[in-house]
């Protein structure tokens, strides 16, 4: 390329200047919000290897974008890696403006440069060729109303392209590349702001997210003090949800699993981030303004399941389960959310002890009538009955199956003398209260009893206690009946029925644990398994979690019908489970089919 004469580089840098304040104008306003909101409490940045692990995972490699939408995911990794690539030939372009050339064609390291770059050009052209195919012509409801943004990004990444591969092929020197190289500098020059104002903004702000992301899946933090009330304000804002809902790609892949979204309730887990930014594009991170009115609504944020369907397939590191949690908080510890069955789980938590609404003395009751030992420090394991299995009709089946099959195993057990509920509704309906009292008290009860290893039939509890009772100071092992079952599934007889079983995943058990292999090893006992169309990390949720068995379900078909017309679809004879929630749930959606709906411990039972 000749040298630029003076009058050029005086347009270049202008041109250079009035794109970099464009930037800045909005960007500048962007970053100012997040770091003006409060610090996140909680967070802690170490360990770094398991962040840097998945910043080159998620950020590097594409690897989620690509494993959950594997062809469209192809086509924004391809967009991705071709800016990568093009980082240096970037550079030289711009320090070519001011006549300076940092790469040679003529150098091996340079022609190297630019031939890569030319091979990732062609890609990422095919690319975005594709993309604005599906967004503008195929139009998935998932990505919302095609706006004018999305198309005029896509027309600039076209063209830098395509002026960089004409420039590549005409030459160096001529004054077809003079020109091509004017026009890839503008195209360049006008992509520059349009990102801060655009939802590409993910482009700057999601590595960071994906990096500062809380280290536990759906981990909800601890409230900072006796201020601390939930997100009821701006000013209860952290820098890491501003960070987040400034991530947002708008992709829609929340929406697409979310079971509220696809069941026709107004929760859509996407517009909850986008009314977090719109709410800070409005009032910032200062306000005193509510959160929950004009850009959130509460019957939204109390319609989620907690099932974690939206964060799993987030692209972009952002963790909604806090957010919406966080919102629940600010509106009960506030006593601004009013709600009859609410009301009433709340008040069966303080009196009973239970969710279900029980006298606590039935859960004695049932202990005397089937001669289940208390622990005595003896035993393997401290049996952790919960709500469902300590009142529960066929919740108490099930433990009932599977205190059976730990006596055939030779597995000593015993229960607590005074158990209450784990807090697992209280803590994801935002009643910071019920939950600390239900977790100190029950923690006591095991400190007394010096039990070591828990063992629990609902994955609720299991998570409940194994994670958010570690905000009070205790790390108790505890483990699902399905894990210790697989573990001698080789000494538990099989049925020779014949016919097949499907297994639903658990949220609880499945997203949140990443126990997906040992309950089917334990279901295939029974016949042989089959798999539902959303499966594993995929599956769809019962519609129990969040506190929702407990709340009623008013708006659009009910989760729990729309999940079992799937598992009936499968042609099993028998859905498998390993939840007394999602038990619960399918023993109603399921009325009136015929199959048969068996938890693990039942399968596992059945023929001893």
């Amino acid at each position: 390329m000749r040298a630029p004469a003076p009058f050029e580089i005086v347009i270049f840098l202008c041109l250079l200047g009035a794109s970099a304040i464009g930037f800045w104008t909005r960007f500048g306003v962007v970053l100012g919000r997040i770091r003006g909101a409060k610090r996140d409490a909680s967070f802690a940045l170490r360990p770094l290897w398991p962040r840097l692990r998945n910043f080159v995972q998620e950020v590097l490699l594409q690897a989620k974008v690509i494993r959950e939408r594997p062809l469209p995911g192809l086509a924004h990794a391809f967009v991705f890696w071709g800016f990568c690539a093009f980082s240096l030939v970037t550079l030289n372009h711009l320090a070519e403006g001011l006549g300076v050339r940092l790469l040679s064609p003529a150098s091996t390291f340079g022609a190297f440069c630019f031939a890569v770059a030319a091979a990732f050009a062609v890609a990422v052209s095919v690319s975005i060729v594709g993309l604005a195919f599906r967004r503008f012509i195929v139009r998935p409801k998932w990505l919302g109303k095609s706006s004018p943004e999305s198309g005029l990004i896509a027309l600039l990444i076209f063209l830098l392209m395509a002026t960089y591969l004409a420039a590549f092929w005409t030459g160096d020197g001529s004054t077809a590349e003079r020109a091509l190289w004017w026009l890839h500098t503008l195209a360049l020059l006008a992509f520059l702001p349009l990102i801060p104002h655009t939802k590409h903004l993910h482009l700057v702000l999601s590595p960071a997210a994906v990096f500062l992301r809380r280290a536990t899946f759906s981990e909800i933090p601890p409230l900072a003090d006796d201020d601390d009330f939930g997100l009821d304000t701006g000013k209860d804002l952290t820098q890491l949800v501003a960070l987040q809902a400034y991530s947002c790609v708008e992709c829609g892949r929340c929406m697409e699993h979310c079971p509220a979204s696809n069941t026709g309730k107004l929760l859509n887990p996407k517009e909850i981030i986008l009314g977090l930014r719109d709410y800070m594009n409005e009032f910032g991170t200062k306000s005193e303004e509510p959160l929950l009115g004009r850009h959130l609504a509460m019957e939204a944020a109390f319609q989620c399941t907690t099932c974690g369907a939206c964060e799993y397939q987030c692209p972009v590191g952002i963790q909604h389960l806090p957010m919406i949690v966080g919102l629940r908080r600010g509106a009960v510890n506030t006593g601004k959310w009013e709600d009859g069955y609410g009301t009433k789980l709340f008040l069966a938590l303080e009196r009973g002890g239970n969710a279900l609404g029980m006298p606590a003395s039935e859960r004695g009751k049932f202990i005397e009538k089937h001669s289940i030992p208390f622990f005595d420090g003896t035993q393997e394991y401290c049996l952790w009955l919960g709500c469902m299995g300590a009142y529960d009709p066929q919740g108490r089946e099930i433990v009932l199956a599977l205190t059976k099959v730990l006596q055939y195993l030779g597995i000593t057990y015993g229960v607590l003398r005074s158990e209450k509920c784990s807090g697992d509704a209280a803590r994801r309906l935002g009643n910071d209260l019920a939950f600390g009292e239900l977790a100190e008290f029950n923690i006591e009860q095991i400190r007394a009893a010096r039990a070591k290893k828990l063992l629990s039939i609902c994955p609720h509890c299991v998570r409940t206690i194994s994670e958010d009772w570690k905000q009070f100071g205790v790390s108790i092992p505890i483990e699902h009946h399905s894990e210790l079952l697989a573990r001698r599934v080789a000494e538990l007889p099989r049925s020779t029925s014949g016919g097949k079983i499907v297994f639903h995943d658990p949220c609880y058990l499945g997203r949140y644990r990443g126990v997906y292999d040992e309950p089917r090893r334990v279901a295939a006992l029974a016949a042989e398994l089959v798999e539902a169309p959303r499966t594993r990390e995929r599956s769809f949720c019962c519609g129990a979690g969040g506190g929702l068995a407990f709340l009623g379900e008013e708006q659009g078909t009910r989760v729990s019908a729309e999940r079992a017309q799937e598992l009936v679809a499968t042609g099993a004879g028998t859905v498998a489970a390993a939840c007394p929630f999602c038990h619960s749930m399918f023993r109603d959606a399921l009325a009136g089919q015929s199959v048969q709906l068996r938890d693990i411990a039942q399968i596992a039972a059945q023929n001893l």
